[in-house]
């Protein structure tokens, strides 16, 4: 099994960053993504993996840094000549989502031009996805993996369900938190996995600002609980990931960021904050995720 980092970033225009996607690549070739957010569909490329050979998407819920490269990602496998549905499981709001991307929505005259052409015709169902609105439990099976799923705590589920996930392949386990604040849904997901990845959006600098701006969610896991979450369930490996910026000196996104964060306390230094932070209470191995990372099981 091989892991591929596409998007490690959050929800602001990062250059350093692409949005949230990981990218789960089995022995027989056959990719798993966990995510779609901006830039991951390039960086699929980037990581010599074709939209082709993806099975499935499994979208943890539907902030738009998690979702905005999907249409971009179907409609790519459209014209690499992909002959499947691509499977879709997400929180309820999938299938409309879904819905409204291609014929009749909001790619209509792109899906009209390209769908006019005789090998477009015959491969609709690359846009046409197989969706299938998921609950706690067993979310997906085939001969190959088994994923299950669980409610993690990121906004009101009344407004959005918010999943945490777990994946078994080829003799081993992983997890994805998703976004999340610390709960034990995703301690219970996490068990013993030989991979967590799990978001450490914001240092609780960052977090406190937030609580009280009112321009954005603040319920995210700190690096100080991530360390409590990875001790406890045992996991192997821990991978922190969906980095807020907070380590950003670029002067266009620290203008950006302004009623978002601390810019004053943003830069490179924090990262070493995180793995202070994390190590409190974790001693596994620690891995800070970058684009492109590879991680081989």
């Amino acid at each position: 099994m091989k892991i591929t980092m596409l998007g490690t970033g959050a929800a602001l225009l990062d250059p350093d960053r692409a949005q949230s996607g990981i990218l789960v690549t089995l022995s027989n070739g056959t990719h798993y993504l966990f995510d779609c957010g901006a830039g991951t569909s390039h960086n699929m490329i980037r990581a010599h993996a074709n939209p082709v050979d993806v099975k499935l998407v499994f979208l943890t819920h539907l902030h738009h840094d998690h979702i905005c490269d999907f249409p971009l990602f179907a409609i790519s496998g459209w014209m690499y000549n992909r002959q499947t549905a691509p499977i879709v499981l997400g929180p309820r709001g999938t299938q409309h989502f879904c819905d409204h991307l291609f014929e009749g929505g909001a790619f209509e005259s792109d899906f009209q031009a390209r769908s006019a052409y005789g090998a477009r015709k015959e491969n609709l169902q690359a846009v046409r996805p197989d969706v299938r609105e998921v609950s706690p439990g067993l979310a997906y099976a085939d001969d190959d993996v088994r994923i299950d799923c669980d409610w993690v705590e990121h906004i009101p589920r009344e407004i959005s369900e918010c999943f945490g996930v777990r994946m078994e392949a080829e003799g081993k386990t992983i997890a994805f938190s998703g976004d999340t604040a610390p709960c034990d849904a995703m301690v219970k997901l996490a068990q013993d996995v030989d991979v967590l990845f799990h978001e450490c959006t914001f240092p609780e600098a960052f977090i406190e600002f937030r609580a009280k701006g009112n321009v954005g969610t603040y319920s995210h896991t700190s690096p100080t609980d991530l360390g409590k979450i990875a001790k406890e369930a045992g996991v192997k490996k821990l991978v922190a990931t969906h980095f807020g910026h907070f380590d950003s000196t670029h002067p266009t996104l620290q203008e950006i960021a302004k009623a978002h964060m601390p810019v004053d306390l943003m830069g490179p230094h924090q990262m070493d904050d995180v793995i202070r932070d994390i190590r409190k209470n974790y001693d596994g191995e620690l891995l800070l995720a970058h684009d492109l990372m590879r991680i081989d099981l």
